[in-house]
Order: structure tokens, then sequence, then C-alpha cells
């Protein structure tokens, strides 16, 4: 199945140490770090007081009322409707922002009756600059008393909360003004009193200052300079600071790549030809095929899904006519378009990383084919379960065991504890499978057992840091719920995904014959110093504002800085991935004939993606000064899409493509490599019309509305239910559609014509008549 050169690999002499010193050094170094910012999340994370009183020492409410609560919050799935602090979902409003404001205005009202008389409208400039002034100090008064953990707010603010039970209760009562919400979501008096403490609780932290400091235990946010939040110094300062750690970090790695030209993806001076044949692939790897049907049927259903998310934007009363909402609430549809997005990339990598290991082995285990049905029907039951559940949960259907079965409702962890149980340990047996396959005593090439190790490391980080998602439950502090999150979302994905990919990829050129054994090492220890320097404790810029200090500001600031530098790198090697599709070997002269034409045509719009979604766009509000006014705008999934979809994806679907590439012969291949071709043009351009019609200018103007009204007008009805919000939502139709038609159905067809060997017309080809027959159009 598979030759090998081995000459030439084996003539590379081992690499130095200090490669692999450097990479545990940054990983030492970074880790305590990420590590001392976790602990103090513990100790500086907003307390929750045990009673809150009012000025006449009523009780309002209690520290339990406030975890039952967030607990209310997390059970409707109100993280996938609104925010709290900037993080959940863009379709409703930031919950403690508007609830603040509204705080800042009755106090304001208050004040101007009990001094002038009048209301806030009937005053003086002067007289209304005085107001506010006191409102400010008011707010920013810190009442809360550590020895008897009590919280004692003020008459104006007490009397405000009483009101906010109102308020909320009439917000579930209308899908049209809350982003299409299930009518009457929530409608228990005692639940809305529970989820209005721990939303007014939240409102209390932004703004309160924190003992010894002058700024709020959120580090100001959000912005409302009604009630006294302006941005902090340190976020102009580390703002500042971080751009010079940038411009020393590109300068320091372009001095390398010009001193040292051997780094870089691509072997110079070799013969350059594949080494995998395509269509001979093994029993075990044939079975493998099925679980690119489940990604491609997930990313097809993510699309969907992900448009009636965008519709709910545009017009969250009706779906033309239908009222959805009563079935598929919007914040279940952001669920889904969230957990598909994941499943379907992460099922990708699962198999690729499975294909991968059994091509360095000579011969097949017997059992390969049985356990990669039995993990093939893990993954079905996880999958098919946890959406599942997250529907019965959100509809209230399984009562006190919504939690375990159903939506846990954290933003991009949504799935219940029971199926991220299942989960870690399908995982942990992928890698036992994996381990056995790749172990590097079973490699057959000798020169391919250093990559294989570096493989093997890479794949263990995938389940064993995923497991913080279970440090914590629907009760826990919200900052440190937060905290652990993050481990996830930034460090799991972008950090351990990221080097997986790595090593993935580097296997693959390595067995196409077009990277040496040291060049592909030196790729991947390079990626991950470059990638953890920056990644590891960059994950804190997703802390600025969620109850850290200013240490964690400071400190992730400036690593976080660090992580665009590898993402121009990527620049220096485009040109080489078009190269080597129609490029002559250097040695022989012989024209390179690479089967993986559109795998490479992926992994360029990775790089594409990486530099522009990755890169551009996140380092736009990774500045803490930006990240104060545009948290949670449109700017956010902008960055998540171009990044999200266009890194993992692209690199998904570019797997995808190898393994069918790698299982089908050349009979059979040119009619899904139609496919491929129209889903390669349709994801890209689908993609970029998204971002250029739609998150990217829609996101703008959202920043725009924060600077001139706060925060809380900017993700409240009166911006997104604005002529210009609207139609700006309406401009994402034609990108969904691109998308949808042209870049996720031509691959489900593709997999299936790949997984059946039957033929089917893909969206876009077109059909001519050559020599008295009906054929095929190429697109060549």
């Amino acid at each position: 199945m598979t030759t090998i050169d081995q000459s030439t690999d084996l003539e590379d002499p081992a690499l130095s140490p200090w490669w692999v010193r450097a990479v545990l050094i940054v990983m030492v170094l970074g880790f305590s770090g990420l590590i001392a910012v976790t602990v103090l999340a513990y100790h500086n994370a907003p307390p929750i007081p045990a009673r809150v009183i009012g000025a006449d020492d009523a009780v309002l409410f209690t520290g339990a009322d406030v975890g039952d609560g967030q607990a209310v919050f997390l059970k409707y799935g109100l993280m996938d409707n609104g925010t709290v602090w900037g993080h959940g979902a863009y379709l409703g409003p930031d919950y403690a922002a508007e609830t603040l404001h509204r705080i800042g205005e009755h106090t304001a009202a208050a004040l101007a009756q009990q001094q002038y008389g009048k209301p806030l409208a009937a005053l003086t400039r002067a007289q209304l600059a005085g107001v506010r002034s006191e409102v400010a100090v008011a707010l920013k008064t810190n009442r809360y008393d550590a020895t008897t953990e009590t919280l004692r707010l003020t008459a104006p603010e007490a009397e405000a909360f009483r009101l906010e039970i109102g308020q909320w209760t009439d917000y579930f009562r209308h899908p049209s003004r809350n982003g299409g919400l299930k009518r009457d979501l929530i409608t228990d008096p005692a639940e809305l009193h529970q989820l209005t403490a721990f939303i007014t609780w939240a409102a209390w932290a932004s703004v309160a200052d924190r003992p010894g400091a002058d700024y709020s235990y959120t580090n100001n946010f959000p912005y409302d300079p009604t009630v006294g939040n302006q941005p902090t110094a340190g976020a102009l300062l580390w703002s500042a600071l971080s751009l010079m750690m940038l411009l020393g970090g590109i300068a320091v790695v372009l001095l390398a790549f010009g001193k040292f030209d051997y780094l870089g993806w691509i072997s110079r001076g070799r013969h350059v030809h594949p080494h995998l044949l395509p269509g001979q692939a093994s029993a075990g790897q044939r079975a493998l095929v099925k679980f690119f049907i489940i990604v491609a049927l997930l990313f097809l259903a993510q699309t969907l899904v992900g448009g009636a998310t965008s519709h709910y934007r545009a017009d969250p009363g009706s779906f033309y006519g239908i009222p959805l909402e009563q079935i598929f609430p919007s914040n279940l549809m952001r669920t889904w378009h969230l957990q598909t997005g994941i499943f379907w990339i992460a099922t990708a990598y699962v198999a690729a990383a499975l294909f991968l290991a059994r091509s360095l082995r000579a011969d097949e285990p017997r059992w390969l084919a049985g356990w990669v049905h039995v993990l093939f029907a893990a993954f079905v039951v996880v999958i098919g379960g946890s959406l599942l559940g997250e529907w019965l949960g959100m509809s209230g259907l399984l009562g006190r065991w919504w939690f375990w079965l159903g939506d846990q409702g954290w933003e991009y962890l949504e799935i219940g504890r029971l199926w991220q149980y299942l989960l870690v340990a399908g995982l942990l047996v992928w890698f036992a499978l994996l381990w056995w396959l790749a172990r590097p005593r079973a490699v057959a090439d000798v020169a391919a057992r250093p990559l294989a190790r570096a493989f093997l490391l890479a794949a263990l980080a995938i389940p064993v840091f995923y497991i913080p998602a279970l440090f914590y439950g629907a009760k826990t502090n919200y900052t440190v719920v937060d905290t652990w999150r993050f481990w996830i979302i930034h460090l799991w994905v972008e950090g351990f995904f990221e080097f997986f990919a790595t090593t993935v990829v580097a296997l693959v050129f390595f067995q196409l014959g077009l990277t040496s054994r040291n060049t592909a090492l030196r790729v991947i220890y390079l990626d991950a110093i470059l990638y953890f320097l920056g990644g590891i404790v960059g994950t804190g810029h997703h802390w600025y504002f969620t109850g850290q200090t200013n240490f964690n500001m400071a400190l992730s600031a400036m690593f976080s800085a660090l992580e665009v530098v590898p993402l121009t790198l990527l620049t220096l090697d485009a040109w080489d991935f078009v190269r080597v599709t129609r490029s002559e070997c250097e040695i022989c002269g012989k024209s390179v004939a690479v089967p993986h034409k559109w795998t490479f045509y992926f992994l360029m719009a990775v790089g594409f993606w990486n530099f522009v979604g990755a890169g551009v766009f996140g380092f736009l509000i990774n500045l803490p000064i930006i990240s104060y006014y545009e948290v949670g705008t449109l700017l956010t999934p902008n960055h998540g899409h171009a990044a999200l979809m266009g890194v993992f994806g692209m690199l998904a679907i570019a797997l995808m493509v190898f393994v069918l590439r790698q299982t089908i012969d050349e009979s059979r291949w040119a009619g899904i490599e139609k496919c491929v071709k129209v889903a390669f043009w349709g994801t890209n351009i689908g993609l970029a019309m998204m971002v250029a019609m739609n998150l990217f200018p829609g996101g703008v103007l959202q920043l725009r509305d924060v600077t001139q009204h706060g925060y809380w007008h900017a993700r409240s009805l009166a911006y997104t239910g604005s002529d210009t919000a609207r139609l700006i939502e309406w401009l994402r139709l034609p990108g969904d559609l691109v998308f949808i038609i042209f870049g996720a159905t031509p691959l489900v067809i593709a997999t299936v014509k790949g997984y059946l060997g039957m033929g089917a017309a893909c969206p876009g080809e077109g059909r001519t008549a050559r020599d008295g027959v009906v054929g095929d159009t190429r697109f060549e």
C-alpha cells in the first residue's frame, strides 16, 4: 500500500535536542502563568453575598438565590440568547449591562426628584451633570461587608431590583422582542426572582469598585458613562505595550526565517513524488469513510441551523410567517449551531487520525475494522443523544436531569454532563487505538517514528485537556466557570487542536513525499513554540472583563499579541502550497503529479483564513482597549466564523478530501472530484460573503453605537431592531445560500458517492454535449 523512499530521510541527522527543550520550556513557563491566573480567579472572583438587603434592612435576595438564578439562566439556554459580561450569544441583550443601566436610570430619577422635584428630562444640563456624578458615586461605592457577607443596596437600587423582576417577566413573553425565544419561556415567579437576583448580582459586580482599587470587579465593563463605567488606565497601557511585543516578535521570527532557510513546510533538494497511492486503502481505512458521511451531514445541519439563527436576528418574530420559535427557538438553534460545528470538525480529525495512523504500518491488525465500527456507534450515540437532550432540556422536559442529560447552558460546552463523560471516554478509546496503530515500534518506516511520537503526544492532549470541562457545576461562581470554560474554548481548541492539526498535516506531507522527516519535525516544534508561547497565557484575553484583576489583563495582553506572529508566517509558505501542485521535481526534473490537488487547495484556504480570521480579525479584538468596547458585538462572531470555519473547518474538509481520494480508485474519483471542486469554491466564497456583507460591517456599526450610546444600547433592541441593523442582517442571506447550496451540500453528495459508489449530480455542475454524449463540464 505504501512505499517510502527511506534513503533521504535516514540520512537526516538527528535534530538538536534544544528543539524539544525549547518546547518544554515554553510550556512550563506558559502553564505557570496560566495556572497562576486560574488560582487567582478563585481568590479574586466577585463575592456572592450570603444576603442582600435594602436601606430598610429588608432582605431582597440571598446567595442561594444568586446560585439558583444562575442555574435558571443556564437551564433555559439564556447564554445562547444573550450575554453576561459580554460572553454568550448576540440575539438578546447583555443581561447585566441592561440591568445596570436601568438601575442607574432609576437611581438618577430618584435623585432628580429628591433634589430638584423634577423628572430627569426637565433638569438643566448642569443639574443633570450633577445627578449623573452622584449616581456614579452611589453605584461605585462598594457596600459589601466581607465579615458578615452582607451587601447593602441603596433605597433606589433596592426599588430598581423589585422593578427588574417585572422587566424580565415581560421580556420572556414576546419572541419579537427577545430574539426569538419560546413564548412565555419562564413564568414561574420563584425562577424569575432567582434569575433577577443573579442578573442584579452580575450588574453590581460590573460597577462596584473592587476593594483597594478604583475600578469594578469587571475592570469597569460594560462601558456605560451614565453609571461611571469608563475604560481603565490599564486597558490603554497594556494595549500599547502589547503592540511593542507584537512588532518585536515578528522581527525575531522573520530574522530566524531569513537566517535559517530550512524552516518551512517544503523540503528542497530531494525527490518530490507521492508515496501514498490513491485507491489502495485497507479494510480498516475504508471503514472510516462512514465517519465522513456523518461529518458532511453535521456540516450541512450546522449551516441550516446557522441560517435559522441569523434569521432570528433579522426577523425574530416570524420565520416567513411560521412561529418557528414554539418548536425550534433561537437559543436552541444557536446551541445546535455551535455543537454541530464542534462535532463535525472533531469527528473529521478523529477519523483522519486513525486513517493516517494505519498508513504508518505495513500490516493491519485484524481488530481495526471492528473497533472502528464500535467507535462510530459511540460517536453517533453521543452526538445524537446530546443534541436531543439539549432540545428536551430547554423545553423543560427533563426536570432535575437537565444538567446531566440536557443542556448545561455554558456557551460552547452546552452538552449535558453525562455526554461529556462519555465524550472523554470515547476520546480515550480513540487514543488507545491510535497508540496501538502508531506506537513507534509498530511503524514500518524507521524515519517516521519521531513523527509518530509527536503525533501521539498531540493526540493524547485532546482527551486530557478536555477534562477541565468537568471542573464546575451549574452554581459555581461565574468567574471561576468562565476561567475553566476558556481552558476548553481557547486552550483546547486553539492550542492543542492546533498542535494536533499541525502533526496531522506534517504526517500527510511526509507520506506524500513532499517533506523530509527533519523538515516536518522542525515545523511541528516551531509551531508548538510559537503557538504555545502566545497561546497558553494568551488564553487570558477572554478574561479581561469577567472578574479577573489587572494582573491577568497585563499578562494576557502582552502574550496574546504574540499569537499573531506564527500566523504571519503562513504567508511565507502560501506559494509553496500552490507550487507543489504544478511543479517539477528538483532532482529528476519530472513533473510532480500530486493526486491530492484539492486537499492542497483546502490547506491553502486554511492558511488564508488563519491569517485573515485568526490573525487580522483576532488581533483586532484582542487588545484590551478594543475588547472593552467590542466584546459581544458582531466583530466577535466575525472573528469566530473566519477562524473556526476558515481554519479548523477547512482543515477538516481537507482531511475528508484526502481520505476520500485515498479510498477511491481513479475511475470513480472524477465524478466525486466535481463535487469537491464546487464545495471548495462554495465554502470559501460563501464564507467571504458572510464576512464582507454582514459580520464585519455589522460589527463595525455596532462598535460605533457602543462608543456613542453605551454598551447596553448597542446590545439592546433599540439598536439591533433598527432599520440599519436589520438590513445588515438580511445581507447575510446571499452568503448563507452560497455556503449551503454550493459548499455543504456537494460535500454530502461527495461522501455518499464515495461510500456507496453511486452517481449524483452536484449543485452547480454543468452539462454539455460532446461527440453525441452528454458529459460533465470540467472546471479546469
